[in-house]
């Protein structure tokens, strides 16, 4: 079998930066995972509750590829929050087999040329198609980009930061 090392290297850079927000998460509990710490309304667990589901949203479009697909805005209002029955520890399990299924998807798919039918949505009315591979680049773009968040929000809660972190 031959490895394909662009295959592989997207989904280690993906499980890179997964890592860099779980150690950003690192002793946080679930309280503190709910409690805003800058004018923001962002917080720990809803930025955690947010990129698992983009993932997944993702990762079921290069599946789907469903040419009339709608983006779903029903759960709009709850996306940013850790719900009441979540936590921290229950969310990150979950990440995992998303992140799993993620690097399954990506191993399988016949070409990362390939361009896939993304779903409208009121603020993208005209169906666009992604490549593949820029669709996986989204899914890091989003990971990467709310670590930064989660970052800040974690120094405003206890002074750690990420980078403290790591070298812990």
């Amino acid at each position: 079998m031959t490895v394909d090392h662009e295959r592989e290297q997207l989904i280690t850079v993906l499980a890179s930066q997964r890592d860099l927000f779980r150690i950003t998460l690192r002793g946080i509990e679930n309280d503190q995972a709910r409690e805003r710490s800058t004018v923001s309304e962002l917080t720990l667990g809803g930025l955690l509750h947010h990129i698992i589901n983009t993932e997944r949203h993702w990762t079921t479009i290069l599946v789907e590829r469903d040419p009339n697909s709608e983006f779903d805005v029903s759960g709009m209002d709850s996306e940013y929050k850790l719900g009441p029955d979540e936590t921290v520890e229950g969310l990150l399990v979950e990440w995992d087999a998303v992140a799993e299924h993620t690097a399954k998807v990506i191993r399988e798919l016949p070409n990362l040329e390939d361009s896939v039918p993304t779903p409208t949505a009121p603020w993208a009315p005209e169906r666009q198609w992604l490549t593949v591979r820029y669709i996986l680049l989204h899914i890091l773009r989003e990971i990467s980009q709310h670590s930064g968040h989660a970052d800040i929000i974690r120094e405003a809660l206890d002074g750690a930061n990420t980078t403290y972190q790591r070298a812990l």
